[in-house]
């Protein structure tokens, strides 16, 4: 990532967060001023854990993923820590008698789920829990539902916890919690209390919306002036069994969050297990600084001022935090990162860029036209799951997909919004329309009544053929179409056409599409004098935005722009708009070998060396989308910022090029082949057209076997 996208302040407040978890075990203002160390302890400290949780929520819980691979990654991360940590506090655990108490097995088993076996410890089995089941809410039901889940089961911790004393007055609470607290010491556990703010991590992540500084500043301010007051009278009133829930720590962590957001800046990788090694060693460093005060005397300077025995202590740890990450840096095995797949050949996508073209199109659309991003056939190629993830991310609701199957996948992924199958869909799978909430395309009358006469009430389109013959009722057959909107279990929310030749400024093209834009519209007069509600209207495609932005309709289907190419490299569009490339196509060279003039290369022996030569061969091939009308020179690849001719066919998992006037190729070494951000690149339109097609085709071709990469900025 880079410097401005990187959130710097995450790291920075998970060290603050571990330097309050210290404070709450060695109330540092409490031999001087016993009411600014309730604050300090039982308050402001208390958004430490939470802020902990709210992280791992961040990043590991969305709607959006696809797997669980994060979710075990951490957990098993989780438990390693914690079986470490176990094993540490041994020695703690045995000078406290740990292991001399009655029910020995029991208090063990409970202490290893809930508690933890010395006293901070909680939080791991508590990340653990937490996180499973704050993963499976938003999974199953969805963010909000699982939000609202997650805090009833808060609520009900919360009368275990901060309001007790209200639950031990009332008999069946108290049986309740009775109940409760055998399983449990306390309700502050992976149960009820972690999966909210796992949960109110992930929600936050998956919305880009972000609220201002000032408001978040103001926002967290308020909430953290309403828990001190709500702390203040519980207090007062002796209602806390343990002071770690509030009401309004909810909305203060919110807004905390959306505060340490707007900090961004370089990554400094140290800072994170530095955080975790304070809060895991502080205890351990506790009892040294104890110990050496009895031993020498400094006792009284040290660990009689509670002050300077939290400075001394956190000092300490974060010392010993500092070695241990150097030592750890300096002598680990060796390790590479490497991506999954793309040691062969995989997808790059910019999704900067593509968000910046979302700006540009919804910049250049009517006022009240509203994106509809069409992400059929894997999003072009570049991948559905990462375009349309962010596009929803970004605030687009309404996608395009030409199948029920492209639909349901992007159901299963998370996204929300409208999503229109611009394709036909057997009638028998109706009932899979409404489960998912998909909008169908009716194709013709008799396609109308088909899904009519299944009685399962659905939202659909109305197609009109306005001149492409390909879907859609006549413009001119008014009847049907007034048919179709008496149809009882048709929900018909919108009616668009097709301009078959909008990309072309021609004269004759121009005059045609005018004739189809006018046809739709005379329609749409028809309809309305005959009293039928007219639905919402999508006329352009890319090309129709591009070459006729002035049509006000309610969508606006974007595709190939969405992905900031044209179809062809000599495409001249009304709108010349600064759309850049998603999409780039990498592989890297295998081996090189020499070739002598007179040699041939590859199927048919279709190319001849015409000089001693340096070939490279390139693990890609048609198989993953590079057409074979590529060959024999027709393309080309990029290595080393020059051009290498491909030579020889091109097979269906490899090809051959030219190297000889490319100096310093080593095997390695990356190539792209669609795709550059240098003068001299590969942009599709550029490679479509060397293969005798279009870009819109090129990019579908993109093989299943190709991994999609999301590009990170350096």
């Amino acid at each position: 990532m880079s410097n401005q996208t990187y959130y710097a302040g995450i790291d920075t407040f998970r060290l603050i967060a571990a330097l309050l978890v210290v404070a709450i075990h060695t109330s540092p203002l409490g031999d001087f001023w016993a009411t600014g160390d309730f604050v300090l302890t039982r308050v402001i400290a208390r958004t430490a854990v939470p802020f902990f949780f709210m992280t791992s929520g961040f990043f590991i819980i969305s709607r959006y993923s696809r797997d669980a691979q994060r979710l075990c990654s951490f957990v098993k991360k989780s438990l390693l820590i914690y079986g470490a940590a176990i094993l540490l506090y041994i020695p703690v655990n045995v000078y406290n008698g740990y292991f001399e108490v009655p029910n020995l097995l029991p208090k063990i088993i409970k202490d290893l789920v809930f508690d933890g076996t010395i006293y901070h410890l909680w939080y791991l089995p508590a990340s653990v829990i937490g996180a499973a089941f704050a993963w499976y809410l938003v999974r199953r039901f969805g963010g909000k539902a699982a939000l609202a889940i997650a805090g009833v089961l808060y609520l009900i911790g919360l009368f275990g916890d901060s309001y007790y004393g209200i639950s031990e007055a009332v008999s069946g609470m108290s049986a309740f919690y009775k109940q409760v607290f055998q399983v449990c010491d306390y309700t502050r556990n992976g149960v009820f209390f972690a999966p909210v703010f796992f949960v109110l991590g992930g929600l936050i992540a998956d919305s880009r919306r972000r609220i201002s500084l000032p408001a978040s500043i103001c926002g967290f301010t308020v909430s953290l002036v309403l828990m001190l007051g709500e702390a203040m009278v519980l207090h007062a009133f002796h209602l806390q069994r343990h002071d770690s829930m509030y009401v309004f720590l909810l909305p203060c962590m919110y807004f905390l969050f959306q505060t340490v957001l707007h900090f961004r800046g370089t990554r400094h990788t140290w800072l994170r297990p530095l955080s975790l090694i304070v809060y895991v060693l502080h205890p351990l460093v506790i009892v040294m600084v104890r110990l050496y005060g009895k031993l020498f005397p400094a006792q009284y300077l040290i660990v009689e001022d509670s002050l300077l025995f939290y400075i001394t202590v956190c000092a300490a740890t974060m010392v010993l935090g500092l070695l241990l990450i150097f030592l750890w840096s300096r002598y680990r095995p060796g390790t590479r990162k490497h991506l999954a797949g793309t040691d062969r050949a995989y997808v790059e996508l910019d999704l900067d860029h593509l968000e910046h073209n979302v700006r540009v199109l919804q910049e250049a659309m009517p006022a009240k036209s509203e994106l509809m991003a069409v992400v059929k056939a894997e999003a072009y190629g570049h991948g559905a799951f990462e375009v349309a993830v962010r596009l929803n991310q970004m605030g687009v609701e309404a996608f395009a997909v030409a199948t029920i199957d492209e639909g349901i996948r992007l159901r299963t992924y998370g996204i929300r919004g409208e999503i229109l199958i611009l394709g036909y869909t057997s009638p028998e799978r109706v009932k899979a329309l409404k489960q998912y909430d998909l909008i169908q395309t009716l194709i013709d009358l008799e396609y109308a009544e088909a899904l009519n006469r299944r009685g399962v009430v659905i939202k659909t389109h109305l197609k009109i053929d306005t001149g492409m013959h390909r879907l859609g009722i006549p413009s001119e057959a008014v009847s049907r179409v007034e048919k179709i909107f008496s149809l009882k279990s048709l929900r018909v929310c919108g009616m668009f056409t097709h301009l078959c030749c909008a990309d072309s400024l021609q004269p004759e093209d121009v005059s045609f599409t005018e004739g189809q834009i006018e046809r739709f519209y005379s329609l749409v007069d028809a309809l309305r004098t005959r009293g039928i509600a007219i639905p919402k209207l999508h006329i352009q495609s890319s090309y129709g935005l591009l070459n006729y932005p002035d049509l006000n309709c309610d969508y606006v289907r974007a595709g190939i722009a969405l992905y900031g190419v044209l179809s062809a490299p000599g495409d001249q569009t009304g709108l010349n708009l600064d759309l850049r490339p998603v999409l780039s196509l990498k592989s890297s060279v295998v081996l090189i070998r020499s070739v002598r003039k007179g040699e041939s290369i590859g199927y048919s022996r279709c190319f001849t060396a015409e000089r001693d030569s340096r070939i490279a061969i390139l693990p890609i091939g048609y198989g993953d989308g590079v057409p074979r009308a590529l060959s024999c020179g027709s393309g080309s690849v990029i290595i080393h910022q020059q051009q290498a001719p491909v030579v020889g066919r091109i097979c269906m998992d490899q090809l051959a090029v030219d190297i000889t006037d490319v100096r310093g190729v080593a095997v390695g070494d990356p190539a792209t082949l669609i795709g550059s951000e240098d003068s001299d690149g590969l942009p599709a339109p550029v490679v479509a057209d060397c293969a005798g097609s279009i870009s819109n085709e090129l990019l579908c071709r993109m093989g299943a076997r190709l991994p999609v990469v999301v590009k990170r900025r350096q």
